[in-house]
C-alpha cells in the first residue's frame, strides 16, 4: 500500500510519539520499503533513494493535502554531529529535514552531500582570481 493512501484517522502528533509500523513501496524507485532497519520507529524516507512523500503538514500529523515527492537535496550536520537530509517536494516547495536512518543508502548520501563541491556556483578555474579579489590568502 502506497504511503499518501495511508492516511488514518489519528489525532494531531500521533507520529511523533508512536512507532510507525507500516511499510510501503517507494512512488520513486519502487522499492518495497518495511519499517525495520532504519535504526528508529520513525521511517520517514525511502532508505534506497532517499525520497520521501509530502505526508505531514507538522511532522507526524499526516495532515499534509499535497502528496508530492518529497526529493533529498542535500544533507546537513546538526550540532551532535548527526546527519539530515533536506528534502524539497517537487510539487509545492516544501523543505523538511529528516534524521538519516541506520540503513539509508551511503552512496547516495555522499552523492547528495558532495553535490555543492561537484557543481559550484563558479568556475572551479577562477578560485584563484576570486581568492584574490576578497583580499583572500595566496599560496605561491
Amino acid at each position: 500500500m502506497k504511503r499518501e493512501n495511508n492516511k488514518k484517522s489519528i489525532e494531531k502528533g500521533y507520529y511523533k510519539n508512536h512507532a510507525c509500523n507500516d511499510s510501503f513501496v517507494c512512488t520513486v524507485c519502487g522499492k518495497t520499503v518495511l519499517p525495520s532497519g532504519a535504526g528508529s520507529e520513525h521511517r520517514n524516507h525511502c532508505p534506497n533513494c532517499l525520497s520521501s512523500v509530502h505526508v505531514d503538514t507538522e511532522p507526524g500529523d499526516r495532515k499534509s493535502e499535497c502528496g508530492g515527492i518529497m526529493e533529498p537535496i542535500t544533507v546537513w550536520v546538526r550540532k551532535n554531529g548527526e546527519w539530515a537530509i533536506i528534502h524539497r517536494c517537487r510539487k509545492c516547495g516544501k523543505l523538511n529535514s529528516n534524521r538519516i536512518a541506520a540503513d539509508d543508502n551511503p552512496i547516495k548520501l555522499l552523492s547528495i552531500a558532495m553535490k555543492p563541491v561537484a557543481l559550484p556556483p563558479f568556475p572551479p578555474e577562477r578560485i584563484e582570481e576570486l581568492t584574490k579579489l576578497m583580499n583572500g590568502y595566496e599560496t605561491e
